[in-house]
């Protein structure tokens, strides 16, 4: 172990010259224009023979094949590193660049599912069609591995002594999105103005867990910040943005500096949204989402919509209020980082499986309204409308020869700080699991990072149903969830002399 940890860190941006295809709804878009830059951010840690670089990109997700790609990019250029101590997250943006994905080996997805029981009859119509100036999938895996992969060599070679301090502060940005009614029944996205609504199904975190970084003068480089909320406040928008992240990052710089780094990092927030469904605002914006519809909504004193750009303001104006308060306190306790343990753990959870009752049941609903329809075509209206019974029956022929699958969970310790990272949309109970029961003075939680297996909801949402919930939705239930739980705090254990 060397006598303290070097730091190094680097931003990359890579927001296209071209239009490309936006990933993270059913209706396809194409970019119209750049609202905000997206990056990749890099932290490197080097304790000689501890040592991790975390990538966070202004993605919707970080998929196996990036991850991979990623690190076989950077062998040749930082020998030095070990490539498996690499960490790509995401800040789950639905305003970034669409790339070819994969995570299960073998799995067809639920539209190969959907287009196999069309009619040949029944075209599907692309909401947005792609013509020969918009980027394709695969150049663009191509293009995210190159400019990922510079961030983490440019960090890891710019690392020196320097100091840090740990804070915390609060924004109030993610809230629960499903709404539970009186007959035990869920919806994520759901109306809350009914007589039939109960309760949300979960709470929120507005904790913010924050690392500033100094170098060996005192002088701030950079900050980490962590926070319960996944990137969403434009998410059905037809631009490049990097959300209330980017907006927080450009208030940060004003006041601590353009030279500062933001590394965003988010918590365990699959049930969790900026918007606030009890006190519902109304988009200026069309969302285009079968699943987000009010009836004559109420005007509402509260936050703007955050589904808007004013609201992605809002949010970012939030985290960066308390990122600039909580330095006053930080540059008081600034010290040197003496421990570095890392280990990235290969962990395996049960597949979330489907009944034959259930898959008789999908495969009669997509029967029913191919037969039914009087249309020759479809759209992502129908494709998110079948996508739970294509996603069953794809799921129930995956099972007959997967029981199992494998996820890459990374745990680390730094000085009094804990760090656990999951592949998942991971539903907050989780989450707050672990900080409850984990040894350190603080503890880091960071969903989608190195895969993106979908949703891992509780046991309580999958009895509520609806996305999120279904068996669709995600890799693994809540038995995988209880799984990784107790895996984690015995790492964290372990590494903390528990």
């Amino acid at each position: 172990m060397a006598e303290t940890v070097k730091i190094g860190w680097a931003e990359v941006d890579f927001t296209p010259n071209q239009r490309v295809k936006l990933c993270g709804q059913f209706a396809e878009r194409i970019s119209e224009y750049v609202e905000t830059p997206v990056t990749a951010t890099a932290l490197a840690l080097d304790a000689g023979e501890q040592q991790a670089i975390m990538v966070s990109t202004d993605l919707v997700a970080a998929d196996l094949n990036l991850l991979l790609a990623v690190r076989e990019a950077i062998k040749p250029q930082i020998p030095d590193f070990d490539p498996e101590m690499l960490m790509i997250s995401a800040i789950h943006t639905h305003t970034s660049i669409q790339f070819t994905a994969s995570n299960l080996p073998d799995a067809g997805g639920s539209l190969s599912v959907l287009r196999k029981y069309k009619p040949a009859e029944v075209t599907y119509v692309d909401n947005a069609p792609a013509d020969s100036d918009v980027m394709t999938d695969d150049e663009a895996l191509v293009y995210l591995t190159g400019k990922i992969a510079e961030a983490a060599v440019l960090a890891w070679k710019s690392r020196k002594a320097g100091m840090y301090a740990n804070e915390f502060g609060r924004a109030a940005v993610g809230m629960c999105r499903r709404a539970v009614y009186d007959d035990g029944t869920a919806a994520m996205w759901g109306d809350t103005d009914t007589p039939n609504f109960d309760h949300l199904e979960s709470g929120n975190d507005s904790g913010l867990e924050l690392i500033y970084f100094f170098d060996e003068a005192g002088k701030l480089t950079g900050v980490l910040a962590n926070l319960a909320c996944p990137a969403q406040a434009v998410q059905h928008r037809k631009f490049i943005s990097s959300d209330f992240w980017g907006k927080a990052k450009i208030l940060m710089r004003k006041e601590l500096g353009e030279d500062v780094y933001l590394l965003p990092l988010c918590a365990p927030a699959g049930c969790q949204c900026p918007v606030d469904l009890i006190r519902w605002v109304e988009p200026d914006s069309d969302l285009e989402d079968p699943n987000i519809v009010r009836v004559n909504p109420k005007k509402r004193k509260a936050d703007p919509s955050m589904f808007d750009i004013q609201g992605s303001w809002k949010a970012g104006r939030r985290i960066a209020h308390e990122i600039i308060d909580c330095f006053e306190e930080a540059k008081e306790e600034m010290r040197p980082l003496k421990c570095l343990v890392h280990k990235n753990e290969k962990m395996i959870l049960p597949l979330r499986q489907v009944t034959i009752t259930e898959k008789k049941e999908a495969e009669k609903a997509l029967k029913e309204f191919f037969r039914d329809r009087k249309s020759d075509t479809i759209n992502f209206y129908d494709s998110a409308a079948m996508h739970v019974y294509a996603g069953t029956i794809e799921r129930y022929e995956y099972q007959q020869k997967h029981q199992t699958f494998t996820i890459e969970a990374h745990c680390m310790k730094l000085d009094d700080i804990a760090f656990a990272t999951n592949p998942f949309e991971l539903f907050l109970d989780y989450g707050n699991k672990i900080r409850a029961m984990s040894p350190a003075e603080q503890t880091i939680l960071v969903q989608l990072c190195n895969g993106s297996f979908g949703y891992l909801p509780t046991i309580r949402a999958e009895r509520g149903g609806h996305y999120s919930a279904y068996v669709s939705s995600g890799t693994t239930g809540h038995e995988g969830g209880d799984l990784y739980v107790r895996e984690t705090l015995a790492t964290l254990k372990e590494m903390f002399g528990e």
